[in-house]
């Protein structure tokens, strides 16, 4: 076959297409290959570098102290008493070291190992992607008996470095602003930043750190001597503890781990895992040999103990993990991440190290242990015979759905659309309300799933009881993506490997076949337990669902006034008032809707249905360990937490159904 030679000549792409971005200008280009995205969460990660850099400081016993303060006008201050950054003049940029720092990407000290053995701003490009993206960054460094100042916009110097005082302390100050033109909301979630700083505390029992919120004149203090076991003590304080925390380290070559851990009766493992500091959301091959050795050295345990008989099988990963709390802090000299956002850990040396660390350290705790040990394993033998029953009504569902030759529940109102991206799915609280969304919707792709009764709260219910609930199972089958059995609030995905053989359930996301799930349920104090339920349900076992932006809630009104022609909705006893103040009309008939059932199809279709007209909200996780806590509060067996919590919130109900 001949082939034709296109030339530069005639296309008109020679060399002078090509563009060449300086300096910080790719960042600028493309915010999101550096901090993920321009929503909430890659506002957060500014703030996460900048701390992260002070935390460095602390790495390298250099630092014990550093100030955070979120101002009034959105700006972001952080100040370490660390050594400071360097403001002699780089031997081959001929500029000054925080110059450098602050404007040029993959400038740092953390690349040859010199300024510090283990950091977590490793990629060298925080600091300056920071600075890129910010309106304005203002740095101040107290270093050799001075005090210098410099200040940059969107990525540039505005001024030298001068020197503008003279102090006899070290260390850095940084304050940025975001930079509107870049982000989608330059407001910063005060929780967020809390959840952070106070991680950060824990795994770094030598500093102390402050957090002031201008605003709300809010301040905080996080220090902790007890580091990661008082840790996992916080992230159980709400559940009822099977035995004392577990802490054991060690180090392997030029990795050192520490593990905290602690069982509860509940039935949710929350692992959280770290590296250099860094949060590994999607954990790595740290986590993976923690799991490994986990299962390993209790299994090891059992039937030294004569726990495990010679005819029982081995406990499974799931098995060991139920009710698990615990925390994994890894440091090592060259760590490698994915993406410059790190949420997983890639050394592959990693795993059998700390696999190694584990093994031992538990297994000698065990020993050593043996009343805690005996309850860790009886736990375990419980979860196995649960395991099995959840399996059998696994398996009952789906010979149900093959003898009835679908796979899709038959109290589902399906719609004809088959691309998911196209499709939602409303679950809808009543039989009757369902009927009502039957006739209000848009068959083409909107279905309708009715929930019968009180949907089952999951957080008190073992994996077996869940899947044998019919309501649950419907859900389940419907949405078609399985669940992830025993997904909590940290790494816990299922994801990870941890014995040979071992097969987890798997929330696969690629077959779920609805876009938006949309939970519709009643403007009062029934429809809001529905809603918490369920939302219970989908943060434990289907997080990823949520997390991708798949969840939504109808928000249907409360009141229906009709003024002549025209009817107006108010969703409070306030928005209410105001229609009626501003109608002015002494004919004005006002309907309360005691539930969904009382609205007719087109009123349900006007205000939670209709894409042009309805009222829905997007439930996003901001701060995850917050969501646990919550959950653990409201649904949990424990009371005195309840009470305390809604004694604390009852002054901030806006709306209080008494109907």
């Amino acid at each position: 076959m001949a082939r034709t030679r296109v030339s530069s000549s005639t296309t008109g792409y020679g060399a002078s297409q090509i563009q060449v971005l300086k300096g910080l200008e790719a960042v600028r280009r493309r915010p999101a290959m550096y901090i993920g995205d321009t929503g909430v969460r890659g506002l957060h990660h500014l703030f996460v570098e900048v701390v992260d850099n002070a935390i460095d400081e602390v790495l390298a016993g250099r630092c014990t102290k550093i100030d955070v303060v979120l101002a009034k006008d959105g700006s972001v201050r952080v100040e370490d008493n660390g050594c400071g950054i360097p403001v002699d003049k780089h031997p081959e940029v001929k500029r000054p070291g925080v110059e450098v720092a602050m404007t040029m990407l993959h400038a740092g000290s953390k690349f040859g190992g010199g300024g510090y053995r283990v950091a977590g701003g490793l990629h060298g490009v925080g600091v300056s992607v920071v600075n890129a993206l910010s309106e304005w960054l203002e740095v101040e460094v107290r270093r050799d008996g001075k005090v210098w100042e410099q200040r940059f916009e969107r990525g540039k110097k505005v001024g030298e470095l001068k020197a503008t005082g003279k102090s006899t302390r070290t260390g850095t100050i940084v304050t940025f602003k975001p930079d509107p033109d870049v982000f989608e909301t330059t407001e910063f979630n005060p929780e967020t930043m809390t959840a952070r700083l106070r991680e950060l505390a824990y795994l770094n029992p030598t500093v102390k750190i402050t957090f002031t919120v201008e605003e709300t004149k809010d301040k905080q203090e996080f220090h902790y001597k007890g580091g990661i076991a008082a840790f996992v003590e916080h992230l159980n304080r709400l559940k009822d503890a099977l035995h004392r925390v577990a802490r054991f380290d060690g180090r392997r070559e030029d990795v050192e781990a520490e593990i905290a851990l602690q069982y509860n009766h509940g039935f949710l493992e929350n692992i959280h895992s770290y590296a250099n500091n860094i949060h590994t959301a999607e954990g790595g091959t740290h986590l993976s040999g923690f799991k490994t050795a986990l299962t390993r050295a209790i299994n090891a345990y059992a039937r030294k103990a004569g726990l495990l008989k010679e005819k029982d099988p081995n406990f499974t990963g799931d098995d060991v993990r139920e009710g698990l709390t615990a925390v994994i802090s890894v440091k090592l000299l060259n760590p490698q991440f994915e993406g410059q956002t790190k949420t997983k850990l890639g050394n592959t040396e990693v795993e059998g190290l700390v696999s190694s660390i584990v093994y031992e350290g538990l297994s000698a705790h065990l020993e050593e242990n043996p009343s805690a040990a005996r309850r860790i394993v009886d736990k375990a033998i419980t979860a196995c015979r649960a395991r099995e029953a959840a399996r059998k009504a696994s398996e009952l569902i789906k010979r149900k759905s093959a003898l009835e030759g679908t796979s899709l529940p038959g109290t589902l109102w399906d719609c004809s659309e088959r691309d998911p991206a196209k499709s939602e799915l409303f679950l809808v609280e009543g039989k009757s309300a369902g009927g009502a969304a039957k006739q209000g919707r848009d068959s083409r792709y909107q279905a309708v799933l009715p929930l019968r009764g009180v949907v089952l709260n999951v957080e008190r219910a073992r994996l077996d009881k869940m899947l044998n609930n019919e309501e649950i199972a419907t859900l389940i089958s419907a949405l078609g993506t399985g669940i992830a059995q025993r997904e909590g609030n940290g790494n816990g995905n299922g994801d990870d490997s941890e014995t040979a053989g071992e097969a987890s359930a798997k929330l696969d996301l690629s077959r779920l076949r609805y876009h938006r799930v949309i939970i519709m349920a009643d403007a009062d104090v029934d429809g809001a337990h529905i809603r918490t339920l369920l939302l219970t349900f989908f943060f434990r076992y289907m997080r990823p669902l949520v997390e991708r932006g798949h969840l939504y809630i109808a928000l249907p009104p409360l009141y229906g006034v009709q003024n002549g022609r025209e009817m107006l909705y108010a969703h409070s006893d306030q928005q209410l008032q105001e229609i009626l103040k501003s109608s002015g009309k002494s004919e004005s008939s006002v309907q309360r809707y005691k539930g969904l059932a009382e609205m007719s199809a087109d009123q349900l279709a006007d205000t939670a249905m209709d894409p042009e007209k309805r009222t829905v909200r997007q439930v996003t996780i901001e701060d995850a360990e917050r969501a646990d806590e919550l959950f653990s509060i409201l649904m949990g067996d424990k009371v005195e937490p309840r009470k305390d919590f809604i004694v604390t919130h009852a002054k901030e109900v806006t709306d209080v159904d008494l109907v």
